[in-house]
C-alpha cells in the first residue's frame, strides 16, 4: 500500500459542524468528511481491495466507499488530520493478516492436578454436611 499515491485519491469536503457553539458553529465549516473509494484505488492491489471489501463491508457504502468524518476540533486542518491517520489505522488493522491458532492439547499431569483437587473438593464440602443417624 502506497500512503502517498494513497493521499492523492482521498475526497474531502467541509460541512458545518452540529450541536451547540454558537456564532462560530453557524459560520463555520469545520467538521471534515474523508471518501476513500476502494474498487477504483491505484494505490491498492487487488488482493488487498478484496481483503478491505470484506473486512470493511460493514462501514462501505452501496458504492463501495469508505466514508470517515471527524469535528473534534475546532480547526478544519487538525480535524484532516485526524481523519487522515483515522484511516491510515483502520487500513492497517484490516490488511493486517492474523496469525493461524494452533490448538494445544491439556496435559495430562494438568488434568490429573484438576481431577484430584475437585476430589478434595468435593470431600471438604461432604465432611461439613451432618453425619447421617441410621
Amino acid at each position: 500500500m502506497d500512503i502517498e499515491k494513497l493521499q492523492n485519491e482521498l475526497e474531502f469536503s467541509a460541512v458545518r459542524s452540529g450541536g451547540p457553539g454558537g456564532q462560530h458553529a453557524n459560520k463555520v465549516s469545520s467538521k471534515v468528511v474523508l471518501i476513500f473509494d476502494i474498487k477504483s484505488s491505484e494505490a491498492l492491489s487487488e488482493q488487498e481491495k478484496e481483503r478491505l471489501l470484506q473486512k470493511l463491508s460493514s462501514k462501505l457504502n452501496k458504492k463501495s466507499q469508505l466514508m470517515l468524518t471527524c469535528d473534534e476540533s475546532r480547526s478544519q486542518h487538525k480535524n484532516k488530520q485526524i481523519v487522515i491517520n483515522r484511516l491510515q489505522v483502520l487500513l492497517e488493522s484490516a490488511l493486517k493478516i492474523d496469525k493461524k491458532r494452533i490448538p494445544t492439547k491439556v496435559r495430562r499431569s494438568e488434568k490429573a492436578r484438576r481431577l484430584e483437587s475437585k476430589k478434595k473438593r468435593s470431600l471438604k464440602k461432604t465432611l461439613r454436611k451432618k453425619p447421617k443417624l441410621d
